[in-house]
């Protein structure tokens, strides 16, 4: 009797730390969503500022050195350019495949789609394609992260395991 006790209270004790396993799982995904969000931002911010600041004198030298008001189609695809390759170099450092990798740089370009014809028409100026571009940047890279929950919600650890296995295979996706 004793036997099936101690039994029983080890189930309890088992299922009870089950419990609380399973309630943490979401709160910790939940978290590791939202750093690979804050991540992507200040990837993104990362990758605009070197294209600003460190990279102009190159930018410069190639005839890219563009203004948002004499250029603004140039210069709105230069600086979606520079986040995306903050963000693809993070991200690849981080173990994600190229496909995620290229929807993300995907969302730096995608707002510019819509504004561009807006700005041809005279509709808006070339600050306000570039503002409301940054604006509409984040919502989008979020949806980018929501269509693939489990790729962000999931560990960096498990990304450079199954980038890995890719490579030792002779792909890399």
């Amino acid at each position: 009797m004793t036997s099936t006790r101690t039994t029983s209270s080890t189930t309890d004790s088992d299922t009870h730390s089950d419990i609380h396993s399973d309630l943490r799982r979401p709160r910790r995904s939940r978290r590791r969503f939202a750093l690979h969000y804050v991540e992507m931002v200040v990837a993104m911010f990362v990758g605009m500022f070197v294209g600003m600041f460190a990279l102009a004198p190159l930018w410069a030298a190639a005839g890219l050195d563009l203004s948002h008001d004499q250029d603004p189609e140039l210069a709105s695809l230069r600086m979606a350019f520079d986040m995306s390759v903050g963000m693809a170099l993070w991200m690849r450092f981080r173990g994600h495949a190229w496909g995620p990798t290229l929807e993300m740089c995907g969302a730096m370009f995608a707002p510019l789609v819509p504004l561009f014809p807006l700005l041809w028409a005279g509709a808006v100026d070339g600050m306000t394609v570039m503002m409301v571009a940054h604006v509409a940047m984040f919502p989008l890279m979020l949806a980018v992260m929501l269509r693939r929950r489990d790729e962000y919600a999931g560990s960096h650890a498990h990304h450079r395991a199954r980038k890995s296995a890719d490579v030792s295979a002779g792909r890399d996706r």
